[in-house]
């Protein structure tokens, strides 16, 4: 880059700085800038247009266009060049703007004498602030250094925009972080939640984008850059001669460390007038664009790598470490992009919620939230860049939205709903301890999930006969290293100490898919969910499972043991998985060590095959759960992980309910005691129709069993079971319709 060109842009910089600092209002410094600008680059006119909303672009200063036009021009987010630039995130350069692809004359600001058009996006991290023009009469296409000097210039105008430098009247102006937002995501767990944001990761402030001397921040950055590269290779040498593919993953970390072309990136920058911080965030900012574009699940992994390590090098050059200063709120509600189980973990119960930028239903994180039934929104898009420490959050997982900061209104709203729900739990306290019996007699058995010793206190006060689902992966997930037998047997122990007598049923590892262990080498396959996982990962790496079936038969010490295999797809699986407790039997006895007083092996039935599987296969397994979340995304073809097609297939759908129903008539020709575990088990309408069509032993989390005991308790089984026939003999879709009318009916 010419010498010249750079002395310019310096100067440039420094001006905008100097116009910054002076003392005036928002809409005096965004005039100051837009005359600074075109008079430096030599234009006719320059406009800078910011957001007013999440659609819509508003002109908040010009120099050469109609001041009247001046918040009275408006564009929709892809409309007109200005649009096009904000809409794609990239440079729109072009000497003859009116014959470019998309352009868009408004009358309005004189525009169509200028022919030549350069917009560059204004973005901090991925969130687009507005775009910065400038035009010319002369038919020109703007020179590479004068559009990497607007997009320096861009990135100063995103951070004090940021700071809070050109607040004024209107939406487009308003000051950042103090409006009412809502965001929609995907529900991972459900309840609602009121608290104050706790971040995971404070965002780094950059209050000094402008620099007086390159050299000085050049070696910053190279200091910075040798500290960071340094904490890399302890990272690698912590790894010693660890798990194949983290080695290769901090490899590929340790690369982007030492890229040249990242390093001389940000010489450029810093050459340009950016301070070192700024020139680390404008690449950042670069990497956060080029990841939202990319599909390849590699690519964006890697320029996620590049994203995390730019974060730690801004938290080195600024000192801004994750230990801010700032005390947690009473009430936090905890803000992240992803989080790992183990540090949710640490956070504990003290959550009141959780949202997630990224995050699936089945992920880790989403497994401890329902373990410890904090309500969980994921896929909360840009809610890191919007949330502040400290600000007042609602959350309805129900319906996965977050309101930030929410106005009077949304407040009162959402506080009837949580009183509502408290009275609810209430009622629900006072039949705690009575039965789930129906007005026709019948009595259904309401157990638990659980996947933590800290999930045990709910069997009691919960109302749960017992634990219907005990998650063992838990253990394994929250661990960067397998878990001794010891530990296992321990834990197990104080399991069924904690249960004091009811029956625990124990679920084998179930890994694989999107629970993928931190010391296992995840595998590549097109399809996870339908790949090598739970049992089949159990029964061709057999030493995993014969460690963990020889802790739960010495948690037992002589009590009564109930384990079932996941995720079996045909007898021979369930043989092969029983065979290997034969084993383990066979082995304790040599040993000498007490057995259980009873021991039941089961099967979870999660896949359509086994509900045709041989009647042998009914009569030997001692129990039956029916796995409903991964059952009814294979049943329907339906990827849970999906938002787009995991609520269009309804639980109460014919013949899904027809499938259960086939599966109950075989269990009792063979007399295999059968329950359901799953979400819809937990939500009262599913929970009646599932008991109706002869499902007596249900699973759950613990506060839903309140809610499903209370409806089962004023239903009559018999009339709800000749609803659901009469809708099926009238060939509904789905019996829901039926259902509530006839539930409406007899409230």
């Amino acid at each position: 880059m010419a010498q010249d060109t750079q002395t310019e842009s310096r100067k440039l910089l420094q001006r905008l700085r100097d116009a910054l600092a002076e003392d005036s209002a928002g809409q005096e410094r965004l005039d100051k800038i837009t005359h600074l600008i075109a008079t430096s680059m030599g234009t006719e006119v320059c406009s800078i247009y910011l957001f007013r909303d999440d659609e819509t672009l508003e002109l908040c200063a010009t120099e050469g266009l109609n001041a009247a036009a001046v918040h009275q021009t408006r564009l929709r987010i892809g409309e007109g060049l200005v649009g096009r630039v904000a809409k794609a995130s990239k440079v729109v350069n072009t000497d003859d703007a009116p014959s470019a692809r998309g352009f868009r004359f408004m009358p309005e600001t004189g525009e169509e004498i200028f022919s030549s058009f350069c917009g560059v996006p204004v973005q901090r991290l991925g969130d687009n602030l507005g775009v910065l023009v400038v035009q010319s009469k002369e038919k020109r296409t703007f020179s590479p250094d004068e559009v990497y000097a607007l997009e320096v210039v861009a990135m100063v105008l995103a951070e004090m925009t940021e700071l809070g430098a050109f607040v004024g009247e209107g939406a487009a102006m308003s000051a950042r972080h103090q409006q009412s937002v809502m965001f929609r995501g995907g529900c991972a767990q459900e309840g609602a939640a009121e608290g104050h944001i706790w971040l995971h990761e404070p965002r780094v402030v950059v209050t000094n984008p402008v620099a007086d001397d390159p050299e000085v921040e050049l070696k910053r950055l190279s200091e910075a850059v040798d500290t960071l590269r340094v904490g890399v290779d302890k990272m690698l040498d912590g790894a010693g001669n660890g798990d194949k593919e983290q080695l290769q993953v901090l490899e590929a970390y340790r690369m982007f460390a030492n890229s040249k072309g990242w390093m001389r990136r940000m010489e450029q920058d810093i050459a340009q007038g950016l301070s070192a911080e700024a020139a680390v965030e404008k690449e950042q900012n670069a990497a956060r664009t080029r990841m939202e574009q990319v599909t390849d699940a590699y690519l964006r992994e890697r320029l996620h790598d590049l994203d995390d390590l730019s974060n730690r090098l801004l938290r080195i050059l600024t000192g801004q470490g994750a230990e801010t200063g700032a005390d947690m709120p009473a009430d936090p509600v905890l803000v992240a992009r992803n989080i790992g189980p183990g540090e949710l973990l640490e956070y504990g119960r003290n959550l009141r919620g959780i949202v997630l930028e990224e995050g699936s239903v089945g992920s880790h994180a989403a497994i401890v939230a329902r373990a410890l039934a904090i309500p969980l929104v994921i896929h909360a898009d840009r809610v890191t860049t919007e949330a502040l420490n400290g600000d007042h959050v609602m959350i309805d997982g129900d319906q996965g939205i977050v309101h930030l900061r929410p106005d009077d209104t949304v407040v009162t709203a959402f506080r009837d709903k949580i009183a509502m729900e408290a009275k609810a739990q209430e009622r629900y306290a006072s039949i705690r301890d009575k039965p789930a019996t129906t007005l026709d007699g019948e009595t259904v058995h309401l157990t638990m999930n659980a996947g933590l010793m800290a999930d045990l206190p709910s069997l009691a006060n919960s109302g749960a006969e017992g634990v219907g689902l005990f998650r063992t992966e838990l253990q394994f997930l929250v661990r960067n290293q397998m878990p001794r037998r010891t530990e296992l047997a321990q834990l197990y122990s104080r399991v069924m100490d904690a249960a004091d007598g009811k029956r625990v049923v124990f679920r084998t590892l179930d890994i694989g898919s999107d629970k993928v262990l931190p010391y296992m080498a995840p595998q590549d396959e097109p399809n996870p969910a339908l790949g090598w996982r739970a049992v089949r990962v159990a029964l061709d790496k057999p030493g995993v499972m014969r460690m963990q079936l020889q802790a739960l038969l010495r948690a037992a010490n002589g009590r009564p043991l109930t384990v079932m295999f996941p995720f079996i797809a045909q007898f021979d699986e369930y043989r092969a998985a029983r065979a290997e407790m034969d084993k383990a039997l066979a082995r304790e006895t040599i040993l000498g060590h007490p057995l259980p007083a009873s021991l039941e092996v089961g099967a979870m039935l999660e896949t359509p095959s086994l509900g045709f599987a041989p009647k042998k296969f009914y009569e030997e397994v001692d129990f039956l759960s029916i796995g409903g979340n991964d059952l009814k995304q294979f049943f329907f073809a339906a990827d849970r992980e999906n938002e787009r097609v995991r609520r269009r297939y309804d639980t109460l759908n014919v013949s899904f309910l027809t499938f259960l129903e086939g599966i109950v008539n075989r269990c009792v020709d063979t007399d295999t005691p059968l329950s359901f575990c799953g979400e819809d088990a937990g939500r009262p309408i599913e929970a009646v129709c599932l008991a109706a069509i002869g499902l007596r032993n249900l699973s759950m989390r613990p506060a839903s069993i309140g809610p499903v005991k209370s409806l089962l308790r004023r239903v009559n089984l018999a009339e709800l079971k000749a609803v659901i026939d009469q809708a099926r003999t009238n060939g509904e879709q789905s019996v829901r319709p039926e259902v509530m009318a006839y539930l409406r009916s007899q409230s």
